[in-house]
């Protein structure tokens, strides 16, 4: 009867994801124990009387907001874009196949705790039960959610897979076509004719983020301040709150289909992570040698057997979804992921694991420095810096966290010998051995996915301590701006954090333009340069703050990307550095007037302001966001980190567009003062609900683009003086 009833409830439950009624019904029971309260933002709080409950309401809240989004990540790393984009990420999907295999997923799941376990069942019963109540959501390709779905994507970085450098022609060389027929990868009536490498568009500038952690010692309530400041593609995380009678109570961002918070806080201590390029997964070169149709590899003066797995990588097309069968090879160092100069390279990496898991969950209910440090030995970060705050005044960073120990006498930075076991990993660094700072003297930590080396100013870890691959991580501008900020002020309040945070100082500038100023005034041909006279004197007297009136931030940042072009040049301090050496005083000059052409070309005058150009706009739910100057849009003052901006907003200009709009940079961001009770602000790109019939849809974008926090509505009594929508799910 009661099967019946819950049929009678929702009569269009999932007939086509084929869930049961047995199914249904456990659903419905957990649901009860589910309350998701909608603030007037729009942020789902998720209370639940396990922590199993609220996981399980977590999950259900996300697919409510965004499930294509939802399902787009674990497409992406269980390696089956290709079934939703065709055939442009078929060796994107390989990598991933080669990289993660969800057999030993599968495994995790069935030796995981029991108390995990009952969390990645929750997790997949959350989705399953929004498909189950919502017929007219037509997946892409996941029908129905499984628990070890989450134990693929064990980190909610942006950039979590660690390749060792492996490039997408790389993996072609060995896994491609060639004379017809593919290199390891078998013949098949339904096999790709022309497959393309998938590859990010180069004119996407590289994104990070940015961490605070302020001290008692700098700060007017003398209780610590940590400043959370990812910089990821636009609406990649949510902000959301998750509480249960087991002791959670953690807020902050999730990442799309993920049921911990990634970077947050509770009521004890809070977590931000920065991206690093520590070394933590490595290439090697493997000397092949073939004996008839047997494929071996050297290994100290013996040969061992190449091992091979069947894979199948799926794609689109039309109607129709086609199999593209893949011969895989291995070592015992990993995959051999491709081929460069004639040589095969195999990848040793950890880049999903139970432990990793784990230590995502179990630092969200840490109660402060020991206890979070005590989540930190279990050495499965992979792709993390941290830096920490608490209640008790503790602030800390580690640089990393999974770290192999290595022969420093080797360049890990490139592929190394695969045929001697000098190249072996020799066990993992304990976390006392990982570039690491506790509570310094001056009073603050930054990183800004740069040197560990400053994270500290004059505290900062010495680079002499440590191998060089724990971190190869050079500076750059905004660091630099970081630690001159932190180091003058003193009474630092959440809303003096926030404006160190938002502050537009845009220091790469303060290499580039002088060069370019005395390129100009040591010319003789003054009738070459003479339309320069006035943009140079508007640079001269700029004040290298990025501002929507400002015409000279839209010449210099127009004129930068010019040279960064032309040079091609990385962001780094040093490689900006020798960019101006290297290109001469007439090749800058001659780049300053190309800019003005063109914006002369396409808006009519050289004299265009920095908001005229730089825009917000949001006009879809699309994943790719589509862009157009005849629509609205908001002027914004930010600008890319590439120049030292702190707030980040990586504007790109699109082949039907003369303006740049936003595309990455700050996302969730927020502020929080731990002492008695918590204190805290925060702000989204644009909104909570990726629908644009939602009013959540971008009515945080003025705050955002005005670095203009709204209050963190942390405790369930001011959560309730702000209730929009308060229900179970499936109600």
């Amino acid at each position: 009867m009661k099967s019946l009833l819950l049929l009678l409830l929702f009569p269009s439950i999932a007939f086509s994801q084929r869930f049961t009624q047995n199914e249904i019904a456990r659903y419905k029971k957990q649901a009860e124990n589910v309350t998701i309260i909608r603030d007037t933002w729009g942020i789902p709080h998720v209370y639940g009387k396990t922590d199993a409950d609220a996981v399980f309401g977590l999950m259900y809240a996300q697919c409510e907001d965004d499930f294509k989004r939802v399902e787009r990540n674990y497409l992406q790393v269980m390696g089956r874009l290709a079934e939703a984009d065709g055939e442009s990420p078929l060796y994107n999907d390989l990598q991933m196949k080669l990289i993660e295999d969800t057999a030993d997923a599968i495994k995790d799941y069935k030796r995981s705790p029991p108390w995990f376990q009952k969390l990645l069942v929750a997790f997949a019963d959350g989705v399953n039960f929004y498909l189950a109540t919502h017929s007219q959501i037509t997946p892409v390709a996941l029908k129905r959610f499984e628990p070890w779905y989450a134990l693929m994507f064990t980190d909610g970085s942006i950039g979590a897979t660690q390749t060792g450098g492996i490039t997408a022609q790389d993996i072609k060389n060995l896994y491609s076509k060639k004379d017809g027929a593919p290199v390891g990868v078998n013949k098949t009536n339904g096999e790709s004719s022309s497959v393309a490498v998938y590859e990010s568009s180069n004119d996407l500038d590289p994104v990070g983020s940015n961490g605070f952690a302020i001290a008692p010692s700098k700060t007017a309530s003398k209780n610590a301040i940590l400043y959370i400041n990812p910089h990821v593609t636009f609406y990649f995380r949510p902000e959301v709150q998750m509480v249960s009678d087991e002791g959670l109570n953690a807020y902050g961002a999730v990442t799309w289909g993920q049921f911990f918070v990634y970077q947050g806080f509770n009521e004890h201590c809070g977590w931000m992570h920065t991206s690093s390029i520590a070394d933590v997964a490595d290439l090697y070169e493997e000397k092949i040698v073939r004996k008839g149709d047997s494929i071996f590899y050297q290994y100290d003066n013996s040969l061992r057997p190449v091992t091979t797995k069947q894979l199948v990588v799926n794609y689109k097309n039309g109607n129709n979804i086609l199999q593209m069968p893949v011969t895989a090879y291995y070592t015992h160092h990993g995959p051999v992921m491709g081929s460069r100069n004639g040589k095969w390279l195999s990848l040793k990496e950890n880049n999903r694991s139970l432990d990793a898991l784990m230590q995502s969950w179990l630092r969200t209910k840490a109660k402060g420095f020991e206890d979070f440090e005590k989540t930190m030995q279990l050495l499965s970060n992979n792709s993390n810096n941290t830096v920490f705050a608490d209640a008790k005044g503790n602030i800390a960073y580690w640089h990393g966290n999974f770290m192999p120990v290595r022969d420093p006498k080797y360049d890990w930075s490139q592929p190394v010998d695969g045929s001697t076991s000098a190249t072996e990993w020799k066990g993992i660094h304990p976390l006392n051995e990982v570039i690491h700072v506790y509570n310094p003297k001056n009073g603050f930590i930054q990183n800004c996915n740069s040197t560990p080396f400053t994270v500290a100013g004059n505290s900062s870890p010495k680079q002499k301590d440590y191998p060089a691959y724990m971190a190869p991580d050079a500076e750059n501008f905004r660091a630099i701006n970081a630690v001159k900020l932190l180091s003058k002020q003193e009474n630092f309040t959440i809303n003096k954090v926030i404006a160190v945070g938002y502050d537009h100082y845009l220091s790469a500038f303060d290499i580039l333009l002088p060069v370019l100023l005395k390129a100009y005034e040591s010319q003789s041909n003054e009738s070459a340069y003479k339309t320069l006279k006035e943009p140079i004197q508007l640079l001269k007297s700029w004040d290298k703050r990025s501002g929507t009136s400002s015409i000279a931030t839209t010449l210099a940042i127009e004129w930068g990307y010019k040279m960064l072009a032309e040079s091609h040049a990385s962001r780094t301090v040093e490689d900006m550095k020798k960019m101006v050496a290297n290109l001469s005083s007439t090749d800058q000059l001659n780049l300053l007037i190309d800019i003005i052409k063109e914006l002369e070309n396409k808006f009519g005058t050289w004299k265009v302001t920095w908001g005229e150009m730089n825009r917000y706009q949001r006009l879809t739910s699309n994943i790719e966001e589509e862009f157009d100057d005849s629509k609205p849009s908001l002027p914004v003052g930010m600008a890319s980190s590439t120049w030292g901006s702190l707030p980040a907003f990586e504007g790109r200009q699109f082949t039907n567009t003369k303006r740049r709009y936003g595309v990455a940079g700050n996302s969730f961001v927020a502020a929080i003062e731990f002492g008695k009770t918590i204190k805290a602000k925060s702000i989204l790109t644009g909104g909570e609900i990726n629908n644009p019939a939602s009013k959540h849809f971008t009515d945080q974008a003025p705050l955002y683009i005005e670095g203009k926090f709204k209050d963190v509505w942390f405790y369930k009594s001011d959560v309730l003086k702000h209730v929009e929508k308060q229900y179970h799910p499936g109600d």
